[in-house]
């Protein structure tokens, strides 16, 4: 007689089986994605601190103190009771923070001056980066934008001051798209590498500069008390960025912090809530994949590189009309906040609330050790660059550690799961 065997029993299906290799998969990366720039930060800041140690022989935590005090955050330790006025009106309401403070003129200094281009030119690298591309040039495109502003703010000046900051501010974007266009193009048609087209198009830009705004260039300020200035002709004061926070004259803070913010949510909102976002980061997964998908990857290429020339050229705009009203042939020359972008892109992971976080973080380090904050008797002054170079190589050189940090977490979980299975 044969015996009947019996299938065996389906596995409850409340019950939870064991992860899935996707689930342990995404785990990862999501541990990765909030470890990797928080440890890297911590880290360029530990070995900087070991550096200050090394070279001064003082406590490197003084040195901290002192660049945060430098960089205005201070400001918002000290609570108290003022009055302050309502922008762009007459009327004056309560509040907790003394505006006039001298730790209220460094936040202002490190919001205008370094936070809203260091936000725009993140997303200019970071928009890129999410379509497989290595933008290096926002330095030009930034640049770009800011000749052009400078050049329309100083033509038309009779328009009325609000449509004539706008159409500089809009002329801006297209110089900057244009610009980093042509590099989404080359790349697009002749497989030309953006990283080699951008720094091109970055010395293009910086050497046109110098032609334009230099002694005797077509765009050189035209006073005969001030040509001895490689500079442009000053920016129209009804064309600048209306001051809602202190001296507008003197880097008071602009009506630009929102535009970056708002920057900072078209950002988002196209990257997650578009077909356009849809398909730039299908082609930065895996071109071939979205090729065969049936998506255009020389037309997203191209987009992409527009769309963040787009940002960049917002940013020069930004600093033309809100604090600078001119360019100098020396800001050409020393300027870099288009290169601190690609750490900020890096360490923010090209996501909109990492990119105005390490914005922030950056901007505040420049701020904090600049020389006018620095106490000579804590650190030297002329440290205070070599440090914060250092303390950005640090953060790119270690951007890469998500491999670390998931391999890490891949040993505890090996380790704890050994133990586990270990005989009592």
């Amino acid at each position: 007689m044969t015996e009947t065997v019996e299938p065996a029993a389906s596995p409850n299906p409340e019950q939870p089986g064991p992860p899935s290799v996707a689930s342990r998969l995404a785990l990862y990366q999501r541990a990765g994605g909030i470890a990797t720039p928080l440890v890297t930060t911590l880290f360029a800041f530990f070995v900087g601190g070991l550096v200050v140690l090394a070279t001064t022989h003082k406590n490197p935590l003084n040195t901290y103190r002192e660049i945060f005090n430098g960089t205005g955050l201070s400001w918002f330790l000290h609570v108290g009771s003022y009055k302050v006025g309502l922008p762009f009106t007459d009327s004056k309401v309560w509040f907790p923070w003394d505006t006039h403070a001298r730790a209220a003129e460094n936040l202002q200094f490190m919001l205008v001056v370094w936070l809203v281009p260091l936000i725009l030119t993140g997303l200019a690298v970071a928009f890129a980066f999410r379509c497989g591309l290595f933008n290096i040039g926002g330095q030009g495109q930034y640049l770009a934008g800011a000749f052009v502003a400078v050049w329309v703010g100083t033509s038309f000046t009779g328009m009325a001051g609000a449509p004539h900051a706008l159409l500089a501010i809009v002329a801006a974007a297209i110089a900057g798209a244009v610009l980093a266009g042509i590099a989404g193009l080359l790349k697009a048609t002749v497989g030309a590498h953006e990283v080699i087209t951008t720094i091109m198009l970055n010395w293009i830009v910086i050497w046109s500069g110098k032609y334009l705004f230099g002694f005797g260039g077509p765009l050189q300020n035209d006073d005969p008390l001030r040509s001895s200035l490689a500079q442009s002709n000053d920016v129209p004061e009804n064309a600048w960025l209306k001051v809602f926070w202190g001296d507008a004259g003197f880097q008071g803070l602009h009506v630009g912090i929102f535009l970056s913010v708002a920057a900072l949510v078209v950002y988002w909102a196209v990257l997650n809530r578009t077909t356009l976002g849809y398909q730039v980061r299908a082609v930065g997964f895996n071109p071939e994949a979205a090729r065969y998908g049936g998506i255009s990857v020389a037309k997203n290429y191209f987009l992409a590189m527009a769309i963040a020339g787009t940002f960049a050229g917002l940013g020069g705009a930004m600093d033309v009309l809100g604090w600078q009203h001119k360019v100098a042939v020396s800001d050409i020359e020393t300027s870099g906040v288009g290169f601190v972008g690609i750490a900020v892109a890096l360490l923010g992971r090209n996501t909109a609330v990492g990119v105005g976080l390490a914005s922030l973080l950056f901007a505040a380090l420049l701020t904090g050790t600049s020389q006018r904050n620095l106490d000579p008797s804590v650190f030297p002054p002329e440290l205070a660059d070599n440090l914060t170079l250092m303390i950005q190589g640090l953060v790119v050189l270690f951007v890469g550690a998500d491999v670390i940090v998931l391999y890490l977490w891949q040993v505890r979980r090996s380790i704890f799961g050994r133990r586990k299975r270990a005989p009592t």
